[in-house]
């Protein structure tokens, strides 16, 4: 079974990715119709920025942003809606407008209250894995083994999240690529991303038009595709079952010859 895409839908004036490019509510709509019509299986829309030395936003602000474009792209036949939030009153709002999953990159310690509304509405969580906050993740980050160490973590975080209510079927990890990693570190973590599977929940992976891509050929942000694709293959080869990323058609052009090659059995035919 091919890897779920999550698309991403950016509302925010500053994230690394596309720098303000769909602030505009209406854009931001018009951009996830987009990325739903290329084939998206769930679309992750974000009104805070998580990129390396982001400043925060309140959830006045957060919501603001996010709200209608929730509303509008939940509403219909389109694919379920994810919210990157870390904050209980934003996933509540979203939650209430149609969304059906928590993304969260604090893996529920950023606000106490998460968990239970996560519970309550019974959704599907993200667990991410970040090593401290966007403000400062990328200052030195150090590891005894950054793959057993995210392990460890991950395991601590499913039992809390467990704790709190939510259903362990509806848990799904991410190790975080990017978030208080070297390029030592992702990597290691492409190879060995199959050891997660042992903590017995989907992975969601993703590494679209990370840095470490940049600092391995030089692309600007804008021109990673090619690296971005090679990394989610690897990640899907090993085991990832959700790749999340902000060119959805390659990506799906690219699973679709990936899973004909893993398996002959898949459908399709052609010389």
């Amino acid at each position: 079974m091919p890897a779920r895409i999550m698309g991403i839908v950016n509302v925010t004036p500053d994230s690394f990715s596309d720098g303000g490019e769909f602030l505009d509510p209406d854009r931001a709509i018009e951009h996830g119709r987009r990325l739903a019509g290329e084939g998206a299986d769930i679309l992750d829309v974000g009104g805070e920025s998580t990129r390396p030395g982001a400043e925060a936003v309140t959830a006045e602000e957060e919501i603001v942003r996010i709200a209608p474009v929730v509303e509008a792209l939940a509403r219909g036949d389109g694919p379920p809606i994810s919210i990157d939030t870390s904050k209980a009153a934003v996933a509540e709002s979203a939650l209430g407008l149609g969304a059906t999953t928590v993304n969260d990159v604090t893996a529920l310690r950023g606000d106490p209250e998460l968990a239970g509304i996560c519970a309550q509405r019974r959704c599907d969580v993200v667990l991410m894995h970040m090593l401290g906050d966007p403000r400062t993740m990328q200052d030195n980050p150090v590891y005894d083994d950054v793959v057993e160490d995210i392990k460890a973590f991950l395991a601590e975080r499913i039992e809390f999240a467990v704790a709190q209510g939510i259903e362990e079927e509806r848990v799904w990890i991410d190790p975080g690529i990017g978030f208080g990693k070297t390029v030592e570190h992702n990597l290691e973590l492409h190879r060995r991303l199959g050891e997660l599977a042992a903590l017995g929940r989907p992975i969601s992976f993703g590494s679209s038009r990370k840095s470490f891509i940049g600092k391995l050929t030089g692309a600007e942000v804008g021109e990673r595709l090619g690296g971005t694709i090679a990394s989610n293959v690897i990640g899907y080869a090993n085991g990832a079952s959700m790749l999340r990323v902000h060119e959805v058609a390659p990506m799906r052009q690219a699973l679709t010859v990936t899973d004909r090659i893993i398996d002959p059995r898949t459908h399709g035919s052609g010389d």
